[in-house]
């Protein structure tokens, strides 16, 4: 048993995923680049090849070395998971974990406000498997059950929604699948484990982007999927057939920004608040999608699970031509426009829904919203002289 089991999630950050015992140790693990990795005799090769799945066994780069074993055992204590697998990135960590529970014949249920990405991976690529995609609506809760068939084995969800930021009921639909022995993915990373641990709650799969939060500097592609006993070792052998793995420099990332995700995590919860909260009586403004409003839709069950709130939102403004929005967008001075959010720096931009199995039916625009660490005052200035553009 760890010595920081049952730690509270602020020690675990600090002290967990990096030696200790040992005199002259460095506070970060360095970076390790290796490939080949060297034995004294053929049994001692032939072990490790054996054991080359195990998290910890030192067998051959691709495979893994001590300092990402050190960063899965960190990702292993802060979501509860049995195991924990790195990989290049957040869609890299979303596709293969589909890729690991599913066969051909398989039908997989996927929440309508996915990530773009993940519902491009399932329509044009795990489709080609012999995989049936179906999506449904994402506030179905326990009534998903309704919807599953013989040969339903996953269903893949996001709390929040991607852009729309609606909240699932994560329980019930954990709940549902458990009952019927479907495998259920969540995207977990707006909340990270700081506000939310998915597994706790009955989930099998929690997927992260890295490159979000837990890097938090905007600088690292590294993706991480957290698995219960059950599913963790062939979504694992499924990394490793594929040949996925993070370069040793963003482990280093990873590493180092998770020491202070407790930290930044809560800067971004009221930031990200009083932003919201200032927006909220704006008058362009129609909507706030922030599940702090409990007109955001799945509030309840965010204030059930979750014990904060991210920093990304959205905000639908009164219609208008897109001319006028891309003004107000351009003239913003301390948002920078770019994709990605969960970094220092404050960013903006528009987005368009995509719904196959509900509508949106919000006439104006849809504007994602990240709060970095800027001054809040400022922030909300700068937001005060662009809006009357719109």
């Amino acid at each position: 048993m760890s010595k920081l089991e049952n730690s509270p999630i602020r020690n675990i950050l600090v002290h967990s995923g990096r030696e200790s015992g040992k005199n002259g140790r460095l506070v970060n693990p360095p970076i390790e680049i290796g490939s080949t990795i060297l034995f004294d005799t053929l049994a001692a090769f032939e072990t490790a090849r054996d054991r080359r799945y195990e998290s910890g066994n030192v067998y051959y780069g691709r495979y893994g070395t001590p300092a990402s074993f050190h960063l899965e055992q960190l990702m292993c204590e802060l979501e509860g998971a049995h195991g924990c697998t790195i990989v290049s990135s957040g869609v890299a960590a979303i596709t293969l974990a589909l890729l690991g529970a599913t066969k051909s014949g398989d039908h997989v249920l996927v929440a309508d406000h996915v990530y773009g990405n993940t519902r491009s991976f399932c329509d044009q690529v795990l489709s080609r498997t012999g995989v049936e995609i179906e999506y449904y609506d994402p506030l179905a809760g326990e009534a998903i059950e309704g919807k599953f068939r013989d040969n339903t084995t996953v269903v893949m969800f996001e709390a929040p929604g991607s852009g729309t930021f609606e909240f699932p009921d994560i329980q019930g639909i954990a709940k549902a699948a458990r009952r019927k022995g479907v495998i259920t993915i969540l995207d977990g990373t707006w909340a990270t484990p700081i506000f939310c641990r998915p597994l706790s709650l009955g989930v099998d799969v929690v997927v992260h982007s890295g490159s979000k939060y837990i890097g938090g500097h905007s600088d690292g592609m590294i993706g991480f999927i957290a698995c219960t006993e059950k599913t963790h070792m062939p979504i694992r052998k499924t990394v490793m057939a594929v040949g996925d793995k993070p370069g040793a420099q963003e482990v280093h990332l990873a590493l180092r920004g998770l020491r202070t995700l407790d930290l930044r995590m809560r800067r971004v919860h009221d930031a990200g608040i009083e932003v919201a909260t200032w927006l909220r009586n704006r008058p362009e403004v129609v909507k706030v999608l922030h599940p702090v409003f409990d007109d955001c839709p799945g509030h309840d069950y965010w204030r059930r699970d979750f014990s904060g709130a991210a920093g990304l939102f959205g905000v639908v403004f009164k219609p208008t031509t897109d001319d006028k929005l891309r003004h107000f967008v351009d003239s913003l001075q301390m948002f920078g426009i770019g994709v990605s959010w969960g970094g220092f720096e404050s960013l903006v931009l528009p987005v368009k829904p995509l719904r196959t199995a509900t509508s949106w039916s919000e006439k104006g625009p849809l504007v994602r919203f990240n709060i970095g660490f800027e001054d809040t005052a400022s922030l909300i200035d700068d937001l005060e002289r662009a809006l009357p553009l719109l």
